[in-house]
């Protein structure tokens, strides 16, 4: 009879009898739960970026003159004559070729010196850099153009009136963007554009925008913005002061640069980039909605305030003077 042979007795199996952790990731939208807040920055041009203003070098050069220009700036500022009827007087002034005129621009803007540095933040920080100017569009970007380079230029949306000049430069005349007697309506209008604004950009987020300037002319534009720089010691900034208007001062745009990183972390702290942000302006909503639509307003106002008056002729109410130029009236005084 064969010995009865004791299998080997079966391996342990331990079941693991443990609910599995749920993971909501699947059905998580990730993007949604948090968001980097966008912001989009609008800027002037003549005085701001650049110290001096663009036109007023033009015409005191190779057109009506310095005298000639004060006395057509004074007459926009009393309503004697409409800004496009002295604008067209003072472009068909010119005669000088379009090569020719931009050197001497060359010779004599100065650019802000920090402002390439905090244009090479934007694009690293994809924050949208637009260029208001009741200037001429093909002036705008040469100059950007030639001081940063074609480029980085071409990261700037350049919002201004278009221009047809002749070859040997016997006539410069504006293309204006809209068939009023205001010729580009920088001021924009606040009552229809707040009516028809869009809070919300396309990702759904709503962002925070910007607003840099110097003078009583961007002050239409400025109320729009949530945050609001002004250039120290400028005319916008005492319009600030006087009328309790909040705003940021700076002296270059470092000094924007710097504020602008403390904005982002402040934001971040508070919203995660969801909702409105940490710093909001319901009146901001204008310029959200020309961002998402690329496309700026018609002004309806047939009578223009005082306010969108002073916005629709750069430096008409506020000019940049040199810093020794203003230490010499102070002493003279």
């Amino acid at each position: 009879m064969p010995a009865a042979i004791t299998p080997p007795a079966a391996p342990e199996v331990k079941k693991n009898l443990s609910v599995p952790k749920t993971s909501f990731l699947p059905t998580q939208n990730t993007e949604m739960a948090h968001k980097k807040r966008k912001i989009i920055c609008f800027s002037d041009f003549d005085g701001t970026i650049f110290m001096q203003d663009t036109g007023h070098i033009l015409f005191d050069a190779h057109g009506c003159g310095s005298t000639r220009r004060q006395i057509l700036d004074e007459q926009i500022k009393t309503g004697e004559r409409s800004f496009r009827e002295v604008s067209e007087e003072m472009w068909g002034s010119l005669n000088v070729p379009f090569e020719d005129g931009f050197e001497v621009m060359h010779q004599t803007l100065e650019i802000d010196p920090d402002f390439q540095a905090f244009h090479k933040f934007c694009i690293e920080n994809k924050i949208p850099f637009n260029v208001i100017s009741a200037g001429l569009k093909p002036i705008l970007r040469k100059v950007l153009d030639k001081f940063l380079g074609e480029e980085e230029s071409g990261h700037i949306e350049i919002v201004a009136n278009d221009a047809m000049i002749t070859e040997d430069g016997s006539e410069w005349k504006p293309v204006w963007r809209h068939d009023t007697e205001l010729g580009h309506d920088k001021a924009l209008s606040v009552q229809e554009a707040r009516a028809e604004a869009h809070l919300k950009a396309e990702d759904g987020t709503i962002p925070l925008i910007v607003f840099i300037g110097d003078g009583v002319s961007d002050l239409p534009a400025a109320r729009e913005a949530d945050v609001l720089f002004a250039r120290r010691g400028l005319r916008l900034e005492e319009y600030c002061v006087e009328h309790k208007i909040a705003y940021i001062p700076f002296d270059t745009f470092a000094d924007i640069q710097r504020e602008v990183v403390k904005i982002m972390e402040e934001d971040e702290r508070k919203t995660k980039g969801l909702g409105k942000p940490a710093r909001f302006n319901p009146r901001a909503n204008l310029w959200r909605r020309v961002s998402s639509q690329q496309a700026v307003p018609l002004l309806v106002a047939s009578t223009p305030s005082e306010e969108e008056k002073m916005f629709l002729w750069p430096n008409a109410f506020s000019e940049f003077t040199p810093k020794g130029d203003r230490i010499a009236e102070t002493a003279a005084a």
